[in-house]
């Protein structure tokens, strides 16, 4: 099991695997074994922003209600990406709870 946290600037937490990218922190999702991730948006120019990895998390759980969903954080200071980021990962948990027969 990994904890992931994506972030160009902080310190990486004790215990959690450091993503830079979008694409890495993708790759690591990709593994199924993420159980927790937590996300910064803004990740410097030229490079995707951390919002991306909600849009590309919310299509695999969609189409694989068997793709695990890690809790998920978010840490930037962007305050309304943070509102979207948040947005987004409700989004993803009613997915699932629709694939599961809930409300």
């Amino acid at each position: 099991m990994i904890k992931v946290y994506l972030d160009d600037e902080r310190a990486t937490p004790v215990g959690w695997y450091r993503t830079f990218t979008v694409e890495q922190t993708i790759e690591k999702l990709e593994s199924r074994q993420v159980t927790y991730l937590s996300l910064d948006n803004d990740l410097g120019i030229g490079f995707q922003e951390g919002h991306k990895v909600l849009d590309w998390l919310e299509e695999q759980v969609y189409n694989d209600m068997t793709f695990p969903i890690p809790i998920i954080t978010i840490h930037s200071a962007n305050a309304t990406r943070v509102q979207y980021m948040m947005r987004a990962a409700q989004k993803i948990e009613h997915i699932r709870q629709q694939q599961i027969g809930g409300s």
